[in-house]
């Protein structure tokens, strides 16, 4: 029997506690088990670096609301990505990422990958054709898209890029953090692994940081279990819990998230004080279309380019007040941030810089007139 997505969110992975009843699963805040006999341990359990019950639960909830036969939950987004890149690829392979990464996942492939070896190419992941010509034959193993991306929100077409990536004999990643499971499915469109910052969106309250990996493929979901546990920067108990309790309530707050957003968009959208609004859901946004028809809603990410120019923008961050001025995104509360001095500063001087005027905002789930009279005193 199927269910809908908010079920899962609920029950997935989550039945009631055996020996108790308890309803929540319970934080196995242990690091070794008792075994019944030499080489029998107790379901399965011998170490929490290599399996934990509460570690488990998360993942099985992840697995479902992906649609993967295999969910893993890590320490943070950047170790989920970092064990992935080491599970697949070796020194010598290439891998095609966005010309607007996230600011950590480019530092991972210019200051740690590179120098084991692994070669990379920014390409504009919203054109299928730039992605296709930055795939070297033969030695490209993962073409790695987010969508929408960080913090420029490009629309790459999920479907599109699956068969650009398996015609070259390579693996399409999506990081969905952006969109969450709620918004968008990238297996049920071809992706063969999915990676989240869970700290974002999917735990939903600034409180845990957290990533994941779901694999459309068993097997590769279990290499990267090998990978797991032999690199060990597993999600810990009591952070595998808070992001399960975070996961309960994903879809109405996604809902939230979106509501505010496209009011806040649209009122940006007219301010003589903004050069230009970047959001999937308004019609000018040139990913829009292709947007509608993988997501089931548009986000509550919104970015924009101030009309008085990089100091401008770096004003309003300032001036903001009920939007607290932070890094990170996908929390109840709003935030606000200056990109390219905070959450993309290592991308400086790189292909992957960002505009200087640019202002990235995580709308939160606060009340919406609030947050526009907020914008209105920082805009000047």
């Amino acid at each position: 029997m199927s269910h809908g997505f908010d079920t899962l969110a609920i029950h997935a992975g989550q039945d009631p506690e055996a020996r108790t009843g308890a309803v929540i699963p319970p934080i196995y805040q242990t690091s070794t088990y008792a075994q019944d006999a030499v080489g029998a341990p107790r379901q399965g359990y011998e170490y929490s670096r290599s399996g934990n019950p509460t570690r488990d639960a998360l993942q099985e909830c992840l697995a479902a609301l992906e649609g993967g036969p295999v969910g893993l939950a890590f320490a943070s987004g950047l170790a989920a990505e970092d064990t992935l890149l080491r599970a697949v690829c070796k020194p010598g392979d290439h891998v095609v990422i966005p010309d607007d990464a996230y600011g950590g996942t480019y530092r991972l492939f210019a200051k740690v990958s590179e120098r084991w070896g692994l070669a990379y190419t920014p390409a504009k992941v919203s054109d299928v054709d730039a992605v296709r010509a930055a795939i070297r034959p033969g030695t490209t193993k993962i073409v790695w898209i987010e969508t929408p991306t960080n913090p420029l929100l490009g629309i790459a077409d999920i479907t599109a890029l699956a068969a650009v990536a398996h015609d070259a004999g390579a693996l399409l990643v999506v990081d969905n953090t952006f969109a969450s499971p709620y918004l968008q499915q990238p297996i049920s469109l071809g992706a063969d692994v999915v990676v989240h910052s869970t700290t974002k969106y999917v735990g939903g309250h600034s409180d845990v940081v957290g990533g994941a990996l779901v694999a459309a493929d068993r097997g590769l979901g279990e290499e990267l279990r090998f990978h797991q546990n032999a690199m060990g920067a597993v999600n810990g108990p009591f952070d595998a819990w808070l992001t399960l309790r975070g996961i309960k309530t994903l879809g109405v707050r996604m809902d939230r998230h979106c509501d505010n957003a496209e009011r806040i968009a649209a009122y940006l959208d007219g301010h003589a004080k903004v050069a230009q609004v970047i959001y999937p859901g308004l019609p000018s946004h040139p990913g829009h279309e292709v947007a509608a028809k993988q997501m089931r809603r548009f986000g509550g990410m919104i970015s924009f380019l101030a009309a008085g120019g990089e100091e401008h923008a770096v004003e309003i961050c300032n001036q903001a007040k009920l939007f607290v001025l932070a890094e990170s995104l996908g929390g109840v509360e709003s935030l606000i941030e200056h990109p390219g001095r905070m959450t993309h500063a290592s991308a400086a001087g790189s292909p992957l810089e960002v505009p200087g005027d640019l202002v990235r905002l995580s709308v939160g789930i606060e009340t919406v007139d609030d947050l526009l009279a907020d914008l209105e005193q920082a805009l000047g």
